[in-house]
């Protein structure tokens, strides 16, 4: 009778454990996943505009169980920082040019070469495409790197500021300091320019400029506004240097505690984020050439741009034999 009775008890706490650990499992299905994710740009800039609207759309997915809280303006440091955040998990989603995150995953520093593509809507045509994809997945395959490479973002071409003068041609930049991103190929760039290439995060760029640490700078025309560096920078050439695009990246250990249904939600709407992204980028690099007119900047269009091109040679001699094929691939998009 006892033994029975032993029996009957091991069967029905047997029971509860299993109930429990289901109950449990369905409680760990449905726990709020809040994805935290940062930018260097203030609210209302279109990379920050096209992250808000993915976690709009992954909080309808999923009846709210995965949200998104973004924190722009550099609340959480530069993009070096986003980056080692999200390769430790301690920040889900990072928005980092392509720029800062070469050193990390060398295939990408392709993009990084001045002067690789013909126009931003060359650019574009690579990045939506297989070459795109391909790059994309070399960042997530990299075991080193920690990351997921989710999409690509427009951030236009980037052009030089200064304090000091109008640059007019490449004479003019002799023994001018300026602010690069961490990447030893845009110092080489700068350098090779006749400047004096200084490298330094994103997030120190707006001091150095008012201290005259450095004498100018390199970006876009929405940074170079509405981050409020043309307060203190009075002369933008528009040379076009660089068309670097940007990249939303997902921390590897946040992507793997995703289910795989809730993966694929996350990469159908950071595609969309993509597009929709570049079609704010059009409309706000608009207004930031607009508000750069009226504030009275002098803005210097250089027309003939072969000087420049001619002037970084040697860093395509010195980076691009490893990138050959693969800007072959690009040159041939059309």
């Amino acid at each position: 009778m006892i033994d029975k009775r032993n029996a009957l008890r091991t069967t029905m706490a047997v029971a509860l454990a299993v109930l429990g650990a289901s109950l449990g499992g369905a409680a760990l299905a449905q726990q709020k996943v809040v994805l935290k994710a940062s930018d260097v740009h203030p609210e209302g800039y279109p990379t920050v505009a096209a992250i808000a609207s993915m976690g709009k759309k992954l909080e309808a997915a999923t009846s709210g169980r995965i949200s998104v809280q973004i924190y722009p303006s550099m609340q959480l440091g530069g993009e070096k920082e986003a980056i080692e955040q999200a390769q430790v998990g301690a920040l889900a989603l990072a928005r980092v040019s392509v720029g800062a995150l070469g050193p990390v995953v060398d295939d990408l520093n392709v993009f990084n070469l001045p002067y690789l593509f013909r126009s931003t809507a060359h650019m574009n045509k690579v990045i939506d495409g297989p070459i795109g994809q391909e790059l994309l997945e070399k960042i997530t395959n990299n075991p080193k790197a920690g990351l997921v490479g989710l999409c690509w973002m427009d951030a236009g071409a980037r052009s030089l500021y200064d304090t000091k003068k109008p640059i007019r041609s490449i004479e003019d930049l002799k023994g001018m300091k300026f602010r690069v991103m961490g990447n030893p190929m845009f110092v080489d760039m700068m350098n090779a320019l006749g400047g004096n290439g200084v490298s330094m995060g994103y997030d120190q760029v707006f001091n150095a400029l008012q201290t005259g640490v450095v004498d100018g700078a390199e970006n876009n025309p929405p940074s170079f506004v509405f981050d409020n560096h043309y307060t203190v920078a009075k002369y933008y050439t528009l040379d076009e240097h660089l068309i670097v695009p940007e990249i939303l990246l997902m921390s590897r250990r946040v992507w793997d505690s995703l289910s795989p249904a809730d993966q694929a939600l996350v990469k159908k709407f950071s595609r969309e984020a993509q597009m929709e992204e570049r079609v704010l980028w059009n409309k706000y690099e608009k207004d930031a050439m607009d508000k750069a007119k009226a504030a009275g900047i002098t803005i210097t269009e250089i027309a003939d741009k072969k000087p420049f091109q001619a002037a970084v040679k040697p860093v395509w001699d010195k980076y691009g034999p490893k990138y050959a094929e693969m800007v072959k691939r690009i040159q041939a998009v059309e």
